[in-house]
């Protein structure tokens, strides 16, 4: 017992060693914007910390169409100890990396005995390329965090599933709930207890008291009929189907001009036709399969094919798919690992395979970060059993799991270099995907910020070929002639825009500030005014809106605007200086007109 408590010791230390070796750069990179910029910087609800409102609004917003509270106030008590500097940032996402990659191992072992399987598959899990997305993106912070309630949740109900008690099931219902409130996606992890039911715990009893035995688990699980696993797990479906219900609801309830900045109208949840979202699935299911056995060209953003795949494809996936479940079926009886590994990954994938499409990609690597762990147990599981009877197991094994490991923990140390920053992460995606116009876009923003003008330019271009309704890119385009000066050719541009869409709150702004530049100010109110109805808590919209008040002699609302701008961004400079500009301007003609009386 106390050689083996060593072991363990030492498989953790290595566990926890070998993932920060993988990951030790992240601590290097900055934020990203895509995303982190909603998530964070640019979100004055969670930068500025903690505190009562902010607390009722991570309870009550919808904003980035997600409802997750709990992933809201862990970035506030990031930004609240660490402020803006993204490395603290960074360093938790990959703690909680290390802590699920630790609770994994520790539950696969209670659960089957198998100390080097369960080794094998935390390790696999901590590094692998595919994860990388949910550990060195700070906005996926939801990722990590989620991940480590859906441990919990299960170590709790392993404890439950040895000696039942109330106790112990409320417990796992509330790791439950704060999984939820971290990630939607946790909605599956009843399903998951079921399959863990099946193997390694071994609760299933047949009708004649009976269970058939498992080579791999551990005695002493209390066995029940389906029926009686089912009704137990009443709570913790119904718990999942009302969150899930709250998450669909604020996903609905998303602005349309804001979906459309980024997704085409063809992917649209309201317009995407039943068949392309089955026939993405069905390939979908197929290429994270390819890309955990290789993985190779692995992109912050593949593109949805919309209608334009070959129609063979989905079908020779299905086939795939469907001869795999076959087999896994037919196996069922004496490799159980395998039925509870493969379902795992089909069934985890469900509410993020695009049958429901948020958002404008095919697939993404985030996506994986639970899933993926089925995929693992049948690998790791197999292999053992493939290799029991054969000379040298252990040396062949451990050579190769060896190999294996020192692999992917060099194409994760390489996938992290990607994320130093927005520039890296865009260029890249760019170079390993095709027809990506977000990523034009984005990348095209990059340039613009750098003052890469015409260079920038030319990636809104590219944006628009494929895409010529992108709002972001058409957006941008015009701020490129607004920042070479051309400000009638901009107003030109951005007063279509408004035209065609007069509730897309960046091109009222971009107007405005075309107005502004040319010296119209008074031209530029309105057009502010109108940007913030549609989107309040815009900083430097309140900003620039006092500082037109201000050059047209409106001081009472130029101070009123200041003190807004400010609120929202308090460490503004130059919104501070012409807010007591405007304050002494005020002053003075108060004092003038005391002086007529």
């Amino acid at each position: 017992m106390i050689k083996q408590k060593k072991v363990l010791f030492f498989i953790s230390l290595a566990l926890a060693a070998s993932t920060l070796i993988a990951y030790e750069q992240v601590r290097l990179n900055g934020f990203v914007n895509y995303d982190d910029d909603l998530y964070v910087t640019e979100n004055p609800n969670v930068n500025k910390g903690i505190s009562g409102n902010s607390i009722i609004w991570a309870f009550t917003t919808g904003y980035c169409n997600n409802w997750h509270p709990l992933t809201w106030l862990s970035h506030m008590l990031d930004c609240q100890v660490f402020g803006l500097k993204p490395a603290g940032h960074h360093i938790v996402n990959l703690f909680f990396h290390i802590a699920n990659t630790l609770l994994l191992f520790w539950i696969l072992k209670k659960m089957t005995g198998g100390i080097w399987q369960s080794a094998f598959v935390a390790a696999v899990f901590a590094l692998h390329p595919l994860h990388v997305e949910s550990v060195a993106w700070i906005a996926e912070r939801k990722d990590v965090l989620s991940g480590f309630f859906w441990m919990l949740t299960i170590a709790a109900y392993v404890r439950y599933a040895k000696r039942p008690d109330i106790k112990k099931y409320l417990l796992a219902v509330l790791f439950l709930c704060l999984g939820l409130m971290s990630k939607p996606m946790t909605a599956t992890l009843p399903f998951v207890l079921l399959l863990l039911d099946w193997w390694p715990l071994d609760r299933f009893q047949s009708k004649g008291g009976i269970s058939p035995k498992s080579k791999s688990a551990k005695a002493g699980y209390q066995k029940a009929s389906l029926g009686s696993l089912i009704k137990e797990k009443i709570p913790l479906f119904a718990l999942a189907v009302i969150l899930s219900v709250i998450t669909f609801a604020v996903q609905q309830k998303g602005k349309p001009t804001e979906i459309s900045a980024a997704v085409p109208a063809s992917i649209r949840i309201t317009t995407a036709p039943l068949n392309v979202r089955i026939s993405n699935a069905l390939v979908s299911y197929v290429s994270y399969m390819v890309k955990t056995v290789y993985p190779k060209r692995l992109a912050v953003l593949y593109p949805h094919p919309t209608d334009s795949l070959p129609k063979w494809e989905p079908i020779v996936c299905f086939v795939l798919l469907a001869a795999i479940t076959a087999g896994v079926i037919y196996l069922a009886r004496r490799q159980r690992y395998l039925a509870t590994g493969w379902l795992w990954y089909l069934g985890t994938l469900v509410p993020v395979i695009g049958l429901v499409q948020v958002g404008a990609q095919a697939m993404a690597d985030r996506y994986t970060y639970l899933p993926s762990i089925g995929i693992f147990i049948m690998a790791a599981w197999g292999a053992g059993e493939l290799l029991a009877k054969r000379r040298y197991q252990k040396l062949a094994m451990g050579t190769a799991a060896g190999i294996v490991l020192a692999i992917l923990m060099i194409c994760t140390h390489k996938q992290v270099s990607y994320w130093q920053n927005s520039s890296t992460l865009f260029g890249h995606t760019l170079a390993v995907t095709e027809k990506n116009f977000i990523m034009h876009d984005n990348y095209g923003v990059e340039l613009l910020n750098a003052g890469q003008l015409d260079e920038a330019a030319k990636q809104f271009d590219k944006s628009l070929q494929i895409n010529p309704e992108y709002l972001k890119a058409l957006s941008h385009k015009g701020k490129v002639l607004l920042e070479q000066g051309k400000f009638n050719e901009a107003i030109t541009w951005f007063t279509e825009m408004v035209r065609t869409v007069p509730d897309y709150p960046d091109v009222q702004y971009l107007l405005g500030v075309s107005y502004a530049r040319k010296g119209e100010y008074e031209k530029s109110v309105p057009l502010f005014e109108a940007a913030l109805r549609l989107k309040p808590n815009w900083p430097d919209a309140y900003n620039d809106l006092a500082l037109a008040y201000l050059l047209i002699g409106k001081y009472e609302p130029a101070i009123r605007n200041y003190n807004e701008s400010l609120r929202l961004k308090p460490d503004n400079p130059a919104a501070i200086n012409n807010l007591g500009i405007a304050l002494k301007k005020q002053a003075d003609i108060e004092a003038a007109g005391r002086n007529k009386k």
